[in-house]
């Protein structure tokens, strides 16, 4: 099934399609001893957003592609180099006329949809006269010289490019959060600044206190390690924690059968760890920071469990790293809370790019004010020489009535006055 390496942060994109032509390794389950859930429909699961620009494109070319019987049998039987190198890709050439005829009309829509945004763009910025062909190039994920057709480039092209944009999807996450974090505590400083002194220890202490309560919770298991899965087989599958076994484990946490444990299916693991430390109803715990942890858990996992680095957990896999002395014995887990997640250095850095920012805005809403206070001088200045048109107008009508002439009416009519 395509859509299990298309998820957030997955680097090899199509490659499970390879990997779940596999079978799922038959395991017996007691189902009486495991609580009862709804059933998963596969065929009914969304599939999940990639985060990339260009993903309803992605997703739309992989339901097409799909439909091909020869495709999908050429995918079972090609190996992951042969995808990610783009050999895979000629084979576009053997798939029917049918479905080459829906990708040119995907790619066709795909190319209007960038030039429109490259045309809002430059209307914004109030630039004309630019080549919307030369711009296409930023566009690393199509063939921009072949605007009306999908060929085999394009393909070997937009797997190139989403493999590459989810290899650092993880990275940039970090990142946003890590500002994220900086910015809170930097409107948490300029706050204090416009108290006086006294409400300013009431904040501080209240903040002090805020942070304490957030770190007293219980002891967070290490993830990936025995005591972390055996709390999850007996407070969610619901289990005697006697009788934990890691083939069972991985057959019950496997919810679509593929025999893979993919990235969704892991973070869904660490929840009742998460519990622990973070409720929404509570104000000292931030959601946001929930997620991060959830995503430094599922890397931890996979860096430990996942040997081939597909983003992808098999159940050779998962048995393997049961048996080291990590699983048995790990150390403890640093929660969020017990490190530091950025230096004062960092900070000023930020801070000053914010200054800079802010100081662009304030130039940029100077001007604006500027242009409309010379707008409204030109519109007063207009109102003011219509009022003395009109004043002339009236004067030289009295002027006429004086000496006895018609006064004008439309068109340049004459009034008769009545005898």
């Amino acid at each position: 099934m395509w859509w299990r390496t298309i998820q957030l942060q997955h680097c090899f994109l199509l490659v499970s399609c390879v990997l779940s032509a596999l079978e799922a390794v038959p395991i017996d389950v007691d189902k009486t001893k495991v609580q009862t859930t709804p059933p998963v429909e596969s065929a009914k699961l969304e599939p999940p957003d990639t985060g990339l620009y260009y993903d309803e494109y992605l997703k739309q070319v992989i339901d097409v592609l799909e439909t091909d019987q020869h495709f999908r049998e050429r995918l079972q039987k090609a190996d992951i180099e042969e995808i990610k190198s783009g050999r895979l890709s000629k084979e576009l050439d053997l798939v029917s006329h049918h479905v080459r005829t829906k990708l040119d009309e995907l790619k066709r829509q795909e190319v209007g949809r960038l030039r429109m945004l490259i045309k809002a763009k430059l209307d914004s910025l109030q630039d004309v006269g630019l080549n919307h062909q030369a711009l296409l190039k930023q566009f690393d994920h199509l063939n921009h010289q072949n605007p009306d057709t999908f060929e085999s480039t394009d393909l070997d092209m937009l797997i190139k490019a989403a493999t590459t944009d989810l290899e650092h999807y993880d990275k940039t996450r970090h990142e946003e959060f890590k500002k994220y974090e900086m910015m809170k505590e930097h409107e948490r400083r300029e706050y204090l600044k416009t108290l006086n002194e006294e409400k300013r220890k009431e904040e501080e202490a209240k903040f002090a206190e805020m942070k304490k309560k957030h770190e007293d919770h219980p002891k967070v298991n290490h993830p990936g390690s025995k005591d972390q899965l055996k709390e999850v087989w007996e407070e969610t599958d619901g289990l005697d924690p006697n009788d934990f076994d890691p083939k069972t484990f991985f057959k019950l946490h496997d919810v679509n059968s593929d025999g893979f444990l993919d990235e969704q299916e892991l973070e869904a693991l660490f929840t009742k760890e998460l519990e622990k430390v973070y409720d929404p109803r509570n104000a000292e715990d931030d959601m946001m920071e929930m997620e991060e942890e959830r995503l430094r858990m599922r890397e931890h996992v996979m860096n430990e469990v996942d040997s081939n680095k597909d983003r992808l957990v098999t159940l050779e896999e998962f048995l393997k790293a049961t048996e080291k002395k990590e699983f048995l014995e790990p150390d403890s887990w640093e929660t969020l809370d017990q490190q530091q997640l950025f230096t004062e250095e960092e900070l000023k850095e930020y801070e000053n790019i914010i200054a800079l920012q802010e100081d662009e805005l304030k130039k940029k809403a100077d001007e604006l004010q500027k242009q409309k206070e010379e707008l409204q001088l030109q519109h007063d200045h207009l109102e003011a020489q219509k009022q003395e048109y009109h004043q002339a107008v009236q004067q030289l009508e009295q002027k006429k009535l004086q000496q006895g002439v018609a006064p004008s009416g439309p068109a340049g009519l004459k009034f008769q006055p009545h005898t």
